[in-house]
């Protein structure tokens, strides 16, 4: 709590026995809400490995197909939608801009817009930018992807994406903490969000995303309440660490996927250069990386009020999540994040 973070919450599973819970959070914090490691989170982009999921499952089913082009389903919807395929926007090579850099969705973004962005206006805001590369050149991580996902999932099922993760994920699971967000309500126990207040909002924030809306108190605006109006495929899914554990046992052992759309799920393409030490690999909807303990599989979400991190061995039968209660974090918040990682890493791997 030195450094700035209110809240965070260590969840290890290392296979044998009961797993390690832990819970801290800031003194000033507590008038709020007494932060427990079983409360309902903002999982943020940690959605789009359950998104890549339901399309993997529509693939087995013949349905889909990670091929099909992004025009045979949202035709003139997505520019380069000839070029571009499902698996391209799965695994981030589709070239698109970043619709969350774009100035006009930041009241979205920070709770003062009421105004409920479509997946259709998004990628309309989208197609304005320049595309960054040509389709599968190179890689850059674009939540607009997942909005494209998400509309090609509704379109090619007739479901709403929250019933759809109902339907084929939570309640099959038996996933009780864990939903598809349509607005600002949660549904049991939740840790309380926050962000500081634009007078100790850290130097080199961009000005539009210094102001968040919310109740202020001790430098902070608290925005659990906040519904980001502009986060749907790419981040909607709220959720807790155990129930997340659940979801990735699920995965890895095959319940939820065949051997053979899993192996497409962790066929990866690189984030960085030849250079980069940690061999970090995105597949579809989740990430790699080769840790000092051993090789994982995960998933990073950033919204606001949380920041959070879920990772698993290729079994499903070792996880771990932590979870910060802001997306603000200082150089000393980033090193201790860091430092938290390792240690989770090995803890997993006992």
């Amino acid at each position: 709590m030195d450094e700035g973070v209110p809240g965070v919450v260590v969840r290890v599973d290392d296979g044998h026995g009961r797993p390690i819970e832990i819970s801290e959070q800031a003194a000033w914090t507590k008038k709020d809400h007494r932060l427990r490691a079983d409360d309902e989170v903002r999982e943020a982009s940690n959605t789009k490995t359950v998104m890549a999921t339901l399309v993997l499952q529509l693939v087995a089913e013949h349905r889909l197909a990670l091929a099909d082009p992004v025009d045979k389903w949202l035709p003139g919807e997505v520019r380069n939608g000839r070029a571009i395929t499902l698996r391209m926007l799965l695994n981030h090579t589709s070239g698109l801009f970043d619709y969350t850099e774009d100035p006009a969705l930041a009241p979205a973004l920070t709770g003062w817009d009421s105004h409920v962005w479509t997946s259709t206006e998004i990628l309309d805001l989208v197609n304005g930018h320049p595309a960054l590369f040509e389709p599968g050149t190179e890689w850059s991580y674009s939540n607009t992807n997942y909005i494209a996902i998400g509309a090609v999932l509704e379109k090619a099922t007739g479901k709403t994406l929250a019933a759809l993760v109902r339907d084929r994920i939570t309640e099959p699971l038996r996933l009780h903490h864990t939903f598809y967000a349509t607005g600002s309500a949660w549904h049991d126990r939740h840790a309380h969000g926050y962000e500081p207040d634009a007078a100790h909002m850290p130097a080199g924030v961009p000005e539009e995303f210094r102001h968040y809306a919310g109740p202020q108190h001790d430098d902070h605006v608290d925005v659990t309440g906040d519904y980001v109006t502009a986060a749907g495929a790419d981040a909607a899914i709220v959720s807790t660490a155990a129930d997340w554990s659940r979801f990735y046992n699920a995965l890895m052992s095959g319940r939820l996927l065949s051997a053979a759309q899993l192996a497409e799920m962790r066929t990866t393409v690189p984030e960085s250069g030849p250079e980069d030490p940690d061999e970090l690999g995105y597949g579809l909807g989740i990430e790699t990386a080769k840790t000092s303990c051993g090789t994982v599989w995960d998933h990073v979400g950033v919204v606001p009020g949380y920041a959070t991190y879920n990772v698993t061995d290729s079994t499903g039968r070792r996880t771990a999540s932590f979870y910060f209660t802001t997306s603000t974090l200082t150089k000393e918040a980033h090193r201790t994040g860091a430092a938290l990682m390792d240690a989770v890493h090995c803890a997993m791997f006992d």
